[in-house]
């Protein structure tokens, strides 16, 4: 069994792919709000945009995103308009990862320092590692006008 597959279980059989190689010099959050030239963490050692709480809550990582432009909604669906982002918590709510939506509704998720993979359902990373996700937030597409 492939060894993301025993980290994630849910990939088994989902038709994931591996889209890039292992690459340090980004996370999943940088990956989420399209940066793949540094490693976005609230920590003083991370990139984290200025002015937004350095603080491991969801709160901070929505602050973040919204100077993105990003803003909550409900669910991860398809909407023509909009790209989406799903932001992960383990059982204490603190956040542990991010995924971005493709326009297709596939996700694509940085899972850690290691591959990027495009997986077809936002449960596919679920599980002890990155826990579930705890909230959505969308924004408009660039060629949405």
């Amino acid at each position: 069994m492939p060894l993301l597959e025993r980290a994630f279980p849910n990939l088994r059989g989902s038709g994931y792919v591996i889209t890039s190689p292992q690459d340090k010099n980004y996370n999943c959050i940088a990956w989420a709000a399209g940066d793949t030239s540094r490693h976005w963490w609230p920590t003083p050692f991370s990139y984290w945009p200025p002015g937004v709480a350095r603080e491991l809550t969801q709160t901070a990582f929505e602050e973040a995103f919204r100077r993105l432009q990003y803003e909550p909604c409900a669910d991860g669906g398809i909407e023509d308009r909009f790209e989406k982002v799903a932001l992960y918590a383990n059982q204490s709510g603190a956040p542990t990862h991010m995924a971005r939506q493709l326009e297709s509704g596939a996700w694509t998720s940085k899972l850690g320092l290691s591959e990027d993979i495009r997986h077809n359902s936002v449960g596919a990373v679920e599980g002890s590692i990155y826990g579930s996700v705890a909230r959505y937030f969308r924004r408009l597409r660039s060629s949405a006008g």
